[in-house]
């Protein structure tokens, strides 16, 4: 089946279909545990054979075929404990495959024996730039994925947040832009010419998952994980049960309370995510959450609500 650019993979797709219309979802299926050979299998059929839950991995799938909008009206349907296991995989996969692979390959095409030399220059900023990356991936692996499993648990660690992961996080696909600019160049080969052109296009392939890595880090982890949050914020405040579920819908959260007060100051999403440390995509996604809950879709409507409900002053509105 061809699928045209605004197309939606759903669970009824079948797998095999969706395999060939996205190749690069190989990589992605592989972390979520689902191993070839699925034969006419939808994808929803293929999920549960393995475990999986389906609207994550099709958040992801769309994710990775059409960027944030694949994904931003599906984060509330995420599992944060799957997720969470397709992220740590992929650290793995990074970390014992992928770098390793391609710095054989480095090994392997480039005439490193002279300290000094262009080359040897090459192999080390590549060693040095797996560094960075294993103890990037290792600090999620401990830290991150560590409170998000305590979260899973309905406890919170400290005072610790995802929004301080999130302010702190950074890609790490910057270095290999470097790289391989400086291999295209700087570096001439005498010998091996075909074994360098190959481990480029490896790097190349590196750094586009890499930042596909990142991305869905920022714009489905962070959120999903800021839902729970919330949900364990209010099992820890010791909310019973009936009356959890007779809170109203269009109450906010106070991630939301802060976006709704930078909006009526006249902030663009840009700013507020660069004020509040978070990913463009995630305003724009809490901005939608915001609109769903109060049925409000104006800065004049939302600025009135933010004075009724004391988000933001009118001394504040007046100097700005």
């Amino acid at each position: 089946m061809v699928y045209n650019n605004s197309y939606r993979y759903k669970e009824t797709d079948h797998m095999c279909d969706v395999i060939c219309d996205e190749p690069s979802l190989l990589q992605m299926i592989s972390r979520f545990g689902i191993p070839l050979g699925v034969g006419d299998q939808t994808v929803r059929q293929v999920c549960e054979a393995h475990g999986v839950d389906t609207l994550t991995f099709l958040s992801v799938a769309n994710f990775i075929r059409r960027g944030a909008r694949g994904a931003a009206d599906s984060i509330e349907n995420v599992s944060v404990a799957c997720l969470t296991s397709y992220l740590k995989q992929a650290h793995s996969y990074f970390l014992d495959f992928q770098l390793p692979a391609i710095r054989r390959k480095l090994l392997e095409a480039l005439d490193c024996s002279q300290p000094g030399e262009v080359s040897y220059l090459i192999l080390k900023f590549y060693d040095d730039y797996m560094s960075e990356v294993r103890k990037h991936m290792q600090h999620e692996n401990r830290k991150v994925f560590g409170y998000v499993e305590q979260l899973l648990q309905g406890r919170r660690m400290g005072d610790y947040s995802i929004s301080q992961f999130a302010r702190g996080h950074n890609s790490i696909d910057v270095k290999l832009q470097e790289l391989k600019n400086i291999i295209i160049k700087y570096y001439a080969p005498t010998e091996q010419a075909e074994l360098l052109n190959n481990v480029l296009f490896d790097i190349f392939t590196c750094e586009t998952d890499l930042r596909i890595h990142c991305q869905v880090e920022d714009d489905i982890f962070v959120p999903a994980v800021e839902i729970l949050e919330e949900k364990v914020g209010v099992q820890q405040n010791d909310v019973p049960a009936e009356e959890e579920e007779k809170r109203p819908e269009d109450t906010l959260s106070e991630r939301e309370r802060e976006i709704v007060h930078c909006v009526v100051c006249g902030l663009s999403n840009k700013q507020i995510a660069e004020q509040l440390f978070i990913s463009l995509n995630t305003v724009l996604t809490h901005r939608k959450n915001i609109a769903r809950k109060l049925n409000i879709h104006s800065v004049a409507g939302l600025t009135i609500y933010a004075i009724v409900n004391k988000i933001v002053n009118i001394d504040e509105l007046q100097n700005k």
